[in-house]
């Protein structure tokens, strides 16, 4: 039996100004974001540290969000200047770590992500540059998300090991030589991504989401990944589900999916997401009633009843 308690279930993607409307509107809207998500998530993805160091006083204050919510879990996104293109500058790695240790600190993030592309296989220089990033950014509990199938060799998994970095398992289109979905533990934590499905040719390219088409994962595909999630449970002190279908607040719905999969209840979810997901989100209540919205957001799967 799958030990849900240590799987933690989130999105990334949620600071879009779109879900402002269609995910998150009501008459909460003068509330922080996070509080208004708290209701409905486990783990938040800081994904615009991918482009940009995180200003400490917003660190200080999403502490304080993860401190009053003991079950939640944040992650960020290291700078892609690091990790594609390449530059270690001093001044550009003291910017981001400003922003993230105090996070790192006060044991608020278990994971910083580092987003590499297709075109990064495993071969003695990536290796020697994912060592040499991993020292210089030492103080934190990285994880590499990875998207060609060289890092799943035996000699790819066990540099992570030894240098304790967690492998990322991703769900992503299939496409030539592309990681496969797996259940990889390499460090204490477990982490899975789950991109869509739609576009492959985009994740062969450094910049994957900007052309990656919206995506919803049927049941059926979530059903997939359980044996997985029991896996990764069974072995990690915790497990980190993120998805990163963010377009229409997709990835919310595709959590709180999963999340009822795992038993987690109450079933709640915002009312504009209910109104655009009348389906998807049948057995779930929003806080306040939900007039239903006959249009609905169009994806390149089939959803499963």
């Amino acid at each position: 039996m799958i030990n849900s308690e240590r799987i933690h279930v989130g999105v990334s993607g949620w600071q879009r100004t779109d879900w402002d409307n269609s995910v998150l509107a009501g008459p909460s809207r003068r509330e922080h974001r996070i509080d208004r998500l708290l209701p409905y998530v486990e783990v938040l993805e800081i994904g615009q540290t991918a482009e940009a160091p995180l200003k400490p006083e917003i660190a200080r204050l999403w502490m304080k969000k993860v401190t009053a919510n003991p079950r939640l879990r944040l992650t960020a996104v290291l700078g892609h200047r690091f990790t594609q293109d390449r530059d270690l500058s001093p001044g550009a790695v003291d910017a981001w770590k400003a922003g993230l240790l105090p996070l790192q600190r006060e044991g608020c993030l278990p994971a910083l992500l580092l987003e590499f592309p297709w075109a990064f296989r495993f071969n003695r220089e990536n290796r020697d540059f994912l060592i040499q990033l991993g020292r210089t950014f030492h103080e934190f509990r990285l994880a590499g998300e990875f998207l060609h199938e060289s890092w799943l060799s035996d000699e790819a998994l066990a540099v992570l090991a030894k240098y304790r970095i967690s492998f990322v398992n991703v769900d992503q289109p299939a496409y030539f030589r592309g990681l496969p979905p797996a259940s990889v533990l390499t460090t204490s934590t477990g982490l899975v991504r789950l991109h869509g499905r739609s576009t492959p040719d985009a994740y062969r390219e450094f910049d994957r989401r900007a052309s990656a088409k919206p995506y919803l994962y049927s049941l059926d595909e979530l059903e997939e990944w359980m044996p997985r999630l029991s896996r990764l449970a069974a072995a990690a002190k915790e497990c980190l589900v993120i998805f990163t279908n963010a377009q229409d607040g997709a990835c919310l719905v595709n959590s709180l999916q999963l999340g009822e999969m795992l038993g987690r209840d109450p079933l709640r979810a915002p009312g504009p997401l209910i109104r655009n997901y009348p389906a998807e989100l049948a057995a779930f209540h929003a806080p306040r009633p939900v007039q239903m919205d006959l249009m609905a957001p169009a994806f390149d799967t089939p959803k499963a009843a």
